[in-house]
């Protein structure tokens, strides 16, 4: 073969090549999480950290955040395109800026049962919801617990309490120093706080609103309008690459948590994998999950916490719940099938 036909040869099988495996751009994704770099984060680090973004044409960045509320003004505002954060902050924005052109959607499930809990010391006397008549509980005024009281109040004919008001780092103190008698706020997070606040944790007394008559969703991935009519398929492109990096994390929390310390290199590892197994376990590998299917809902139980968290939150309209969530990008239901064996 003379080097003119070689060189015709080798650029048909350039072209041939090219057009059976085209390149694919690299879509940017601009993700906010709901907190700050914990245990939980590994359900999103890690598939960032394994490259499973980049396999599937996206490029991922993922920024801590400052609360749910925080995450979800981020988004509708446009600057992120994507975040996790708490369906009830989520309905909260739609219902009081019903005319904001940008209103993020929920487009999978992650945590099926709200985090919030009531937590006391065993010291206090407080052992079940009737105990809690007539107490003093704390909370941040934006805690989830706190914002959704109104809900668990009335599923367990509790009344007469009174609030105090503290940042977030003050709030497990106050308990341990008596300041309040109880407080609202995530078991995975609270838990450890108290612990590292030198309590036992026979010692605490947790009532989960999940199991407490209180079925409120958690924690959604969001994403905004925009993404969702101009590029459907990057999102279930993220929602697919998300599936398979949080089911190796949920089969393996400690690997996961590698992902987390090398974006805070500071943190405690065998505290945040305790802290990821507990939400993996009360969450998001939940009884009520396994029921629903992992990333999806049950339309009944959307529509009664919309009409409740309309109720409780005192919204300027009431939440509509087709509004909030958009299911139709979830990956198919065998790769949604990632939660690990239940326990016995």
């Amino acid at each position: 073969m003379n080097k003119r036909r070689f060189l015709q040869a080798t650029a048909a099988l350039a072209a041939a090549l090219t057009v059976g495996a085209p390149a694919h751009a690299q879509t940017p994704i601009r993700f906010q999480l709901d907190w700050r770099f914990e245990g939980p984060s590994a359900l999103f680090l890690h598939p960032a950290a394994k490259g499973y973004f980049r396999d599937a044409g996206l490029n991922v960045t993922i920024d801590s955040g400052n609360g749910s509320s925080g995450t979800v003004t981020r988004v509708a505002s446009g600057t992120y395109d994507m975040g996790l954060a708490d369906l009830a902050a989520l309905m909260e924005f739609h219902a009081n800026n019903p005319d904001a052109p940008n209103k993020p959607v929920a487009v999978m499930m992650v945590y099926n049962n709200t985090p919030a809990s009531v937590l006391a010391l065993k010291k206090s006397g407080i052992r079940t919801p009737a105990d809690l008549n007539g107490k003093k509980l704390g909370a941040p005024v934006f805690d989830a617990g706190r914002k959704a009281w109104p809900i668990f109040e009335k599923a367990n004919n509790v009344s007469g309490v009174t609030w105090t008001s503290m940042d977030p780092p003050l709030r497990e103190t106050m308990l341990v120093r008596g300041d309040v008698d109880a407080i609202t706020g995530f078991s995975f997070t609270s838990l450890l706080n108290l612990e590292a606040r030198g309590v036992k944790p026979e010692d605490v007394v947790i009532m989960p609103f999940a199991e407490h008559g209180v079925k409120l969703y958690g924690n959604v991935i969001i994403a905004t309008p925009k993404l969702i009519q101009e590029n459907p398929a990057a999102v279930t492109a993220f929602l697919k690459a998300f599936a398979k990096g949080a089911k190796e994390v949920m089969a393996n929390p400690a690997m996961g948590i590698e992902s987390v310390k090398a974006r805070d290199g500071i943190i405690n590892v065998a505290l945040e994998t305790r802290r990821l197994q507990l939400a993996i376990d009360s969450v998001i590998a939940s009884p009520d999950a396994r029921r629903e299917g992992f990333g999806q809902i049950n339309p009944a139980r959307l529509s009664l916490m919309a009409s409740q968290v309309s109720d409780a939150f005192g919204t300027r309209t009431r939440v509509d719940p087709n509004a909030v969530w958009n299911g139709s990008m979830l990956p198919p239901a065998a790769e949604l099938n990632i939660l690990p064996p239940a326990k016995r």
